[in-house]
């Protein structure tokens, strides 16, 4: 398998780069952008290369696709026209060589993948349109926050946006998808949380939206949690703002994108004062059963043969009981290595070159896939703790989410509710939209950065009106 999380990006992260390297020779400083491509889309890459004034090199990365800007470069070099840059703490790297003052030719190296990268020169970088990012002043109040998870012991940090007046508010504490995120929950160049809080408070409602842990100025390590661990972080956020004077304790909600939308039972759950449960494509299946359609519907959409989709059906089944049941990490591992070269090798051919079968990209993937967040979740089932929900429940999806099947959940989600005995939900496929509730042609992956919408308006007025209609709001 190629996910490192679920419901993220089915590719190796490139958030990375280097910097402060000696020059002799002229030509390579300016501003060059180029487009990987990977397994599930293209992402553009866009090197800034400076001359400080003692003549030494600076550089730092743009993707904009993924919404990183100015990450610093660490160490490289240009000598006889080959530009080499040296990533070292993600294992990777680039070396090309410059044909002409505008072309730079090479490739992009990381953790066992190779990927032909051709750098040209640009003036001047081009910025993705995002229409509805709110532009400040705010027509409402916004505070940074922190508090403490005393369960792990760390802080966390975020940002509360509130009503310019009145009071007690209701409110709303927003949960992320999975992987590292920033409290906008950034992704692809797009601010889903960002967009969404500034809706909801324009309608009269409190919104905390928090950085994961280990992210932004949180703390912890992401990396070492498990969808468990990230409940405490939640649970943590609800009673922080239980304890706010300008919020109403009981009219306080929750409501989680992706993963989000598994961890916001839980914490109704250990928490009856929760006052409603909005999940954003959220799961009701099993995470292995989540995996293996969330497989075949990617390839699907990018265009995958159906001979390919029921090879990988194959491997992907066989790669996930053995995580679920092999609980020896040693013999685990002995048995994945063989099954994801298989994997790797049934792979388009544009994928096979980009991931190829080397001992380093196999050995990558079998460190993702043992990690304890992976083994959890794969053996998590969400129905349990839908099934003991008795908060009102908004489950939404939209039509075209190729990462959550949507009829498979939403129908799951529904039936784990109706047999808890929950007489107040609410369970809404949307047409046409996609895992990030964007208007979709395919739903595919490799929309999402091209699109310039970042939440349908659609979609937020039946999370707006709904929770309006269960806790009201001072307009």
């Amino acid at each position: 398998m190629s996910k490192v999380r679920l419901l993220v990006l089915p590719f190796v992260c490139l958030f990375l780069l280097v910097s402060g390297c000696k020059s002799k020779a002229k030509g390579v400083e300016g501003l060059w952008q180029g487009t990987l491509k990977v397994p599930g889309g293209e992402l553009r890459i866009v090197f800034h290369v400076n001359k400080a004034a003692d003549g030494k090199l600076t550089a730092t990365l743009d993707s904009p696709d993924q919404g990183a800007r100015g990450i610093p470069a660490e160490e490289c070099t240009f000598r006889n026209g080959k530009l080499t840059l040296a990533v070292k703490t993600i294992n990777g790297g680039y070396e090309g060589t410059l044909k002409n003052d505008s072309t730079i030719e090479g490739a992009w190296k990381q953790s066992g993948m190779s990927l032909p990268l051709q750098l040209k020169r640009i003036e001047k970088l081009e910025e993705a349109r995002r229409p509805q990012e709110p532009k400040k002043p705010y027509p409402y109040k916004e505070e940074e926050v922190s508090f403490v998870n005393k369960a792990a012991g760390i802080t966390l940090a975020g940002t509360l946006t509130s009503p310019q007046t009145g009071g007690p508010f209701p409110a709303v504490v927003l949960i992320t998808g999975s992987g590292p995120e920033n409290r906008d929950e950034e992704v692809f160049g797009h601010k889903p949380f960002l967009v969404l809080a500034d809706y909801l408070t324009r309608q009269g409602i409190a919104v905390l939206r928090c950085d994961d842990r280990g992210i932004g100025k949180s703390g912890g390590d992401s990396h070492a949690a498990t969808t468990v661990d990230l409940a405490t972080d939640a649970l943590a956020a609800f009673g922080y703002l239980q304890t706010r004077k300008d919020i109403d304790p009981k009219r306080i909600g929750l409501l989680g994108h992706s993963e989000g939308g598994v961890i916001a039972p839980i914490v109704a759950n250990e928490a009856p004062d929760v006052a409603f449960v909005v999940l954003m494509a959220g799961t009701g299946l099993p995470g292995d059963s989540i995996l293996m359609l969330q497989s075949w519907l990617a390839a699907k959409a990018e265009g995958a043969a159906d001979t390919t989709l029921a090879k990988n059906a194959v491997v992907e089944r066989t790669t996930l009981n053995i995580v679920k049941n092999e609980r020896d990490t040693a013999v685990a591992a002995a048995r994945l290595r063989p099954l994801l070269k298989q994997e790797m090798a049934q792979m388009s051919p544009n994928d096979s070159q980009a991931l190829n079968s080397s001992d380093q990209a196999v050995e990558q993937q079998v460190k993702q896939v043992l990690s304890p967040w992976f083994r959890y979740f794969v053996s998590y089932d969400p129905r349990p703790a839908l099934r003991k929900l008795k908060q009102p429940v908004l489950a939404i999806n939209g039509s075209k989410d190729v990462q959550v099947a949507p009829k498979e959940n939403l129908a799951a989600i529904e039936a784990a509710l109706k047999a808890g005995g929950n007489k107040d939900y609410v369970v809404k496929e949307l047409p046409g939209l996609n895992h990030l509730f964007q208007t979709a042609n395919t739903g595919g992956i490799s929309e999402y950065a091209k699109n310039e919408e970042t939440i349908s308006p659609s979609a937020l007025q039946v999370m707006g009106d709904w929770i309006l209609a269960h806790v009201g709001a001072r307009r």
